[in-house]
């Protein structure tokens, strides 16, 4: 556990932030392997159906994703008042509910599986495959559940090292299984599917015995876990908006990959790719938000207010150096890195193409996330949750359906930074204005 209310501002959080980073990088080396694997050993047909999957899998687990995020804020909050009886009390909380939602999703996907994918006008010849992948990852989501909550308490309690030491073995084991069940046994996508669960039921195993015999706060067990509903009453106020903005971002993803689905497997192929790349390369942006929400979660709960702008300034610098790299190595690569997953040409192109538009963007999309990082870790989510939805419904995909049908697929590829120019946009004019400073949790007299 560390504490963020002390010390220089801009060292506390890179050094929070460096591990989540590291961290975030191999939870999308997930999605990435699987891509690779399966692009390189099934076709691009298997490739197209891995990643028509991931946005209904997204839509699954969006809401509870939200409400653990809010469990996080809470946790802080409390860590940073120093009441561990209300932080054990927060995780004992979120372990039951994420559970029963785990359980509950896990059921609703296999079921939903079909029926959504054909929503989305899926082409035939994807289809069997998408359908098998999709349900055999949904089946054991609750593991997901389980094992990302365990990581996002940890977080809350200033611990953004651990969660990256389990990540690293879910990961490793993840690509041992791929290429086992995929390049040697020949399971097809179902292999891909088998992997990932596996992989992280074995990293949340280890996690479960490593905190129960070490940890301070933490213990996992069904015996004597307590719901406090005044918690289960905050954490829903500050997660649902999130939980809510979640799920209708990955229902507009949805609608989004709809629209890329009507150009065909080449389009599909090209665009999954280059999704689970843009992905990785967005991952600063949102590793430093998160590490900046503990910053202000904590400083808040310790009623130190006047850290949080020194925290602000010092994360945009640290994230706007990192996002420029970035930028650059994906305009130079685009091509070099999408033909590792396939020796299409044509998907190979398309994909490029999207990857050189959006990184173009990257420092606005950046920008747009740090600042919503300090109003989530203030607590304030529920405008933030509407300038997101603004930005997706209103800008992004009406205007990927305008200009698609007028400039074919690149038309939804600029779609894409456009509603993150409005989102910014939004953000930092609410920012501006204080009104997020009221949302705290941990209330004291002379900021009431």
């Amino acid at each position: 556990m560390k504490d963020l209310t002390t010390g220089k501002e801009g060292k506390l959080i890179f050094d929070f932030a460096a591990p989540m980073l590291l961290g975030s990088v191999f939870q999308q080396l997930f999605n990435v392997v699987d891509s690779f694997v399966v692009g390189n050993y099934v076709g691009k047909e298997a490739l197209a159906a891995v990643g028509a999957s991931f946005p209904v899998i997204f839509v699954m687990v969006s809401m509870i994703i939200g409400i653990v995020m809010g469990t996080t804020v809470v946790i802080s909050q409390y860590f940073g008042a120093d009441d561990l009886l209300k932080v054990r009390r927060a995780i004992d909380t979120m372990y039951i509910y994420s559970t029963i939602a785990g359980i509950t999703a896990s059921v609703a996907g296999f079921i939903l599986s079909e029926p959504l994918l054909r929503l989305l006008g899926l082409p035939e010849e994807i289809m069997p495959q998408a359908t098998q992948y999709l349900r055999i990852y949904l089946s054991g989501i609750v593991i997901f559940f389980g094992y990302n909550g365990t990581s996002a308490i940890l977080r809350g309690l200033g611990d953004s090292k651990t969660p990256l030491y389990f990540l690293v073995i879910a990961t490793m084991a993840n690509i041992i299984l791929d290429l086992l069940f995929v390049a040697v046994l020949r399971m097809g996508v179902a292999g891909a599917a088998y992997a990932t669960l596996i992989a992280n039921g074995f990293a949340f195993v280890l996690a479960i015995i490593w905190l129960n015999n070490t940890h301070k706060v933490i213990r996992i067990a069904i015996k004597g876990l307590h719901f406090d509903r005044e918690i289960f009453r905050q954490s829903i106020r500050i997660g649902l908006p999130t939980g809510i903005q979640h799920t209708l971002v990955a229902i507009g993803a949805l609608v989004l990959m709809g629209i890329v689905n009507t150009f065909g497997t080449n389009v599909i192929a090209g665009f999954s790719v280059a999704v689970r790349l843009d992905s990785l390369a967005t991952i600063p942006a949102m590793s430093f938000s998160q590490a900046l929400s503990t910053f202000v979660g904590q400083n808040i709960g310790a009623n130190k207010h006047e850290r949080i702008r020194a925290g602000l300034i010092s994360t945009v610098r640290m994230a706007l150096i990192v996002t420029i790299i970035t930028t650059i190595f994906i305009i130079l690569s685009g091509r070099f890195l999408m033909g590792l997953f396939t020796n299409d040409t044509e998907v190979i192109r398309l994909g490029s193409q999207y990857l050189t538009i959006v990184s173009m963007f990257y420092i606005i999309f950046t920008l747009m996330f740090i600042y919503n990082g300090v109003m989530r870790g203030a607590g304030d989510t529920l405008l933030p949750m509407f300038f997101s939805l603004f930005s997706l419904w209103i800008i992004r995909i009406p205007m990927a359906y305008f200009l698609s049908g007028k400039i074919g697929a690149s038309g939804i590829w600029w779609a894409i930074p456009a509603s993150w120019l409005v989102g910014l946009a939004l953000s930092f004019g609410y920012y501006k204005t204080g009104c997020w400073k009221n949302r705290a949790v941990v209330k004291y007299q002379d900021n009431i």
